[in-house]
């Protein structure tokens, strides 16, 4: 069999482990694409993207061009003269010119069961709606954003604790598996896609900084998913005495309380719009985070106070 002549073009972890994933498969792209170093961390050094240090340390040619909108790059892109195109949680927009460039044109390793969360933050999203399930869905690209007809997806489970982290880390193992297996089978024309149901589709928007600031007027149960969804990062906040205070955990129970945002017990119970919530993990700006009881210790928030 020959082997696909084929482009990665990815930017974050999650799509570093599918690249490590093709390569130790021996399924090796001819270049790679990436988001170009950014500013990061205290000092704002130039960071590279994990996709480029992974692909550096494998002696796959790297691009990392601003945007794909020049004639010189799409011309460069075509001239790799590809069977297909793999992506992964890329961030930059694809041109009409790029989709069309390969011969199979360009797939894209989506993280929801499509047509229910196409976007920015699938990830966050389902946890935030309260999804049983999500899943990684591989899919043809098109001119809309994750529109186009899908080939294959595996769903798995959204515990009831899960948070961000864990949940992204488990579809990014799932994703690795599933462009090893597939991709072979869709270069060689052996997996046909099925259009996507209109009528089901919703979006999942990118996480706004306000969206960050818990509401107590919400319902505990409400912020409790909206504190998993953040966390680890950026996570839940609110405010107290100045203070930006994160929650990257909470129970919830189903009493009456108070005026929403009042705390209720000396062990920092808090009344929401509907149900108690009471924080497990919680972190003051500059700290590491700490349970309920270790946090109390240092930083006292007496009953009856009221949190913004």
């Amino acid at each position: 069999m020959n082997p696909i002549r084929y482009a990665f073009m990815g930017t974050p972890e999650f799509a570093q482990k599918s690249l490590a994933a093709l390569c130790e498969a021996d399924i090796r792209p001819v270049a790679v694409y990436t988001q170009p170093p950014r500013p990061s961390g205290r000092g704002q050094q130039l960071q590279k993207s994990p996709v480029q240090i992974y692909a550096e340390s494998q002696g796959i040619p790297v691009l990392h061009p601003e945007n794909l909108k020049s004639a010189e790059t799409q011309a460069e892109f075509k001239n790799f003269n590809l069977d297909i195109a793999v992506v992964a949680a890329y961030g930059l927009l694809l041109p009409q010119a790029i989709l069309d460039a390969p011969k199979m044109g360009c797939i894209n390793i989506h993280g929801s069961l499509l047509p229910r969360w196409r976007g920015a933050a699938p990830i966050q999203r389902a946890i935030w709606a309260g999804d049983a399930e999500t899943g990684i869905g591989l899919m043809q690209m098109e001119k809309g954003l994750d529109t186009g007809p899908v080939f294959i997806q595996k769903s798995i489970p959204i515990d009831s604790k899960m948070i961000f982290g864990e949940l992204h880390e488990r579809l990014t193992k799932l994703a690795a598996e599933m462009i090893v297996e597939y991709l072979p089978k869709i270069a060689a024309g052996q997996m046909k896609a099925q259009a996507q149901d209109e009528s089901r589709a919703n979006y999942a928007h990118k996480i706004t900084k306000p969206e960050t600031k818990i509401d107590w007027n919400k319902s505990a149960a409400e912020i409790e998913r909206q504190i998993r969804a953040l966390a680890p990062f950026p996570g839940a906040y609110f405010e107290y005495n100045g203070e930006r205070i994160k929650i990257f955990s909470a129970d919830i129970h189903h009493l009456r309380g108070d005026k929403p945002g009042t705390v209720i017990s000396d062990d920092l119970n808090i009344a929401t719009g509907e149900g108690i919530l009471s924080p497990i993990i919680l972190q003051r700006p500059g700290k590491q985070p700490m349970t309920k009881q270790e946090f109390l210790r240092g930083f006292k928030i007496p009953m009856h106070s009221v949190l913004l």
